[in-house]
């Protein structure tokens, strides 16, 4: 979703110190005193881990980087070319349900469910019998633009306009062939399938029947409709996709509500979507306990289009960007996730299980049993992972957590209690196939060292953190180990900033607000941009244009430029076929601009891409990604 730099929605006012509070006198001083010696030394050149260096992996960009963009139209190196395909409104492929898009947006709400969602996001592709050539694409719908979906923008809000709206939101999945060098939908398609935000999903783990998650329309707490606000995706080794449920806070109103657990999770007097005014479960002084059912980690089965999606409490509660799946060497799971809000968390779960052969059936209840934890970044460059356990420490009965259910579902206020590290804005993170180094990206947090709000510390070092960095780490031992040792791969920033904070320290073409962290094959980190829709054309952001999807080798750090996106939209997304030739990226609210609305009626919106017809609608879409001579991208 855009967000204009930091994001503050929810009350982190828990007292829990930043690591400057922690460290020992003499970082205190620096970090209060001189913010300019710390930055002096971060800005130095990259020191890479002696691991992740190999003479081997040299030179692994190959492609000329492009310059940056203000045009209404994708940007990509000489010799590439990219093609959109499944925009918004699309039908998605369901055997004898597939209504066409209408230009006008007057597509009802049960066509809606049946059609391409709004925003796409996180998305992966899944060969079919290790294709490279045939597939499903699996995706996320953040959030809609109502003005942009109905018919007749915001006018006479309705019943119906809400049920479009929750059917404009979750996942889809497509089927996709490569056919004479262009890939196409496969319609129909036996797995085609929507998940919306009235879809019932089942939930489980040690959250799933819990007084917390009861309500009058489900006393047993064990099955939710819908799933909403899904951002990034993650893909199992069983063949299963993840999906992270974040900014769920905004879809409900607390009206009066004085809860302390709502406040510190956002919860609002009013909600952005208008929602409650025709589907109470989203009025929070009437159900209390719906939005607990909400900021769970998604797992679907794409093979399956007649599985049940199932929201896993045992991964926690969060404001989730995505899940990470890696895996110990004696076979268990271990998922890692961050929440996409300023000064809140990174998490890693541990499943107590091995992943079983038998793919997703066999896998069924892997990740409803294991330990959540919560980072601490120390000094030094080291940190350690504090578990999420009733019992231990903090986390009892007497301090406000009954049980284990109630430690995932107030999963903030656990890790508020452990002195866990307050980040600024973790979303996408990405595990190196070469060497297991765990990279999250901090988008920005311009909160960050204001009056009231924490200062800079280690790893988030900078105040006013306009511009963002991309943090990594590397397990002690393996996957499961409770210390890690940390760096900094990259603080984002434009070198010609008058502002020494927002310089940053890229070896390569500038940037700014990592967002989207994938790796290829080859170990390449592809990383896309965020940049909110004012900061792209004012202040310190307004040199690096459009949002774009950038190449890093990591072991020299070099970045390079790849794509840029059309105006006002967010590049997310980046997802590969086996062989590498084809990479899929989703453009999300093409034409976004600061203020807008939503309301076509209103002159702002600045793209009609990806149709380009006179006063047509701008439409999120997946962008195709393929070289001219067939080779392996970025190579």
């Amino acid at each position: 979703m855009p967000k204009d730099l930091a994001t503050l929605d929810d009350d982190n006012h828990s007292g829990n110190p930043s690591i400057h509070d922690v460290s020992d006198p003499a970082r205190r001083t620096v970090l209060h005193g001189s913010l300019g010696l710390m930055l002096g030394s971060l800005m130095a050149p990259l020191t890479l881990p002696a691991c992740a260096a190999s003479p081997a992996a040299q030179g692994l960009l190959g492609f000329r980087g492009v310059p940056p963009s203000r045009a209404d139209a994708i940007v990509v190196p000489e010799g590439y070319v990219a093609t959109p395909i499944a925009a918004w409104g699309e039908p998605v492929g369901v055997p004898g349900q597939m209504p066409a898009w209408k230009p006008d947006a007057s597509n009802t709400a049960a066509e809606q469910a049946m059609q391409m969602g709004m925003h796409h996001d996180g998305l992966q592709f899944y060969p079919l019998d290790g294709s490279s050539t045939h597939g499903l694409l699996v995706m996320n719908h953040e959030y809609v633009d109502d003005g942009l979906l109905h018919h007749d923008g915001l006018k006479d809000w309705s019943a119906e306009k809400v049920r479009k709206a929750q059917a404009a939101h979750g996942l889809s999945v497509i089927e996709l062939r490569l056919e004479a060098g262009r890939w196409q939908m496969v319609r129909p398609s036996r797995y085609a399938r929507r998940v919306t935000a009235s879809s019932p999903l089942d939930i489980a783990g040690p959250a799933a029947g819990h007084a917390l998650m009861k309500t009058a329309a489900d006393p047993q707490g064990r099955r939710v409709l819908g799933t909403l606000s899904n951002c990034a995706s993650g893909m199992t080794p069983w063949g299963t996709y993840l999906s992270g449920e974040e900014n769920f806070n905004g879809y409900f109103s607390a009206g009066a509500l004085e809860d302390p657990h709502h406040r510190r999770w956002g919860l609002r007097r009013t909600s952005w979507s208008r929602w409650p005014e025709f589907d109470e479960r989203f009025d929070a002084t009437r159900h209390p306990h719906e939005p607990n059912r909400f900021g769970w980690i998604v797992e679907l089965d794409p093979m399956d289009p007649t599985s049940t999606p199932v929201k896993r409490t045992a991964l926690g509660r969060a404001a989730h960007e995505g899940a990470w799946v890696a895996l110990t060497r004696d076979g268990r799971a271990v998922v890692y996730s961050g929440e996409d809000a300023a000064f809140e968390y990174i998490y890693k779960f541990v499943s107590r299980d091995k992943v079983a052969p038998g793919g997703a059936k066999a896998n069924r209840t892997l990740l409803d049993h294991g330990t959540l934890h919560v980072a601490r970044f120390d000094t030094e460059g080291r940190g350690r992972w504090l578990p999420l356990v009733h019992g231990q420490g903090p986390l009892t009965a007497a301090k406000g957590f009954a049980d284990q259910g109630e430690v995932l579902i107030k999963a903030r206020q656990a890790s508020d209690a452990l002195g866990a590290t307050k980040m600024d804005r973790p979303e996408w993170l990405a595990i190196d196939p070469k060497n297991g180094w765990v990279y999250c990206s901090l988008t920005n947090n311009a909160a960050r060292g204001t009056l009231g709000m924490p200062g800079p510390d280690p790893a988030n070092p900078r105040a006013q953190n306009v511009m963002g960095q991309i943090i990594r780490w590397q397990e002690d031992g393996d996957f499961d180990g409770t210390g890690f040792r940390w760096n900094h791969l990259v603080l984002a920033g434009d070198p010609a900033n008058e502002r020494a904070e927002a310089r940053g320290n890229v070896s390569g073409d500038a940037f700014g607000c990592p967002d989207g962290l994938s790796f290829d094959a080859r170990g390449v980190l592809w990383i896309d941009t965020d940049m909110g829709p004012g900061a792209m054309h004012k202040g310190e952001l307004a040199r690096l244009g459009n949002n774009q999807m950038l190449a890093c080798d990591v072991t020299t750090g070099e970045v390079r430029r790849f794509l840029v996106g059309p105006v006002g939209c967010e590049v997310t997304g980046g997802a590969f076929t086996p062989d590498g030739t084809t990479l899929f990226v989703n453009i999300q609210h093409p034409g976004e601009s600061a203020g807008d609305s939503g309301d076509p009626t209103q002159p702002r919106r600045s793209s009609n891409w990806p149709d380009f017809a006179p006063g047509g609608r701008p439409r999120s879409a997946t962008v195709v990604v393929r070289r001219r001579d067939g080779g392996v991208i970025g190579a």
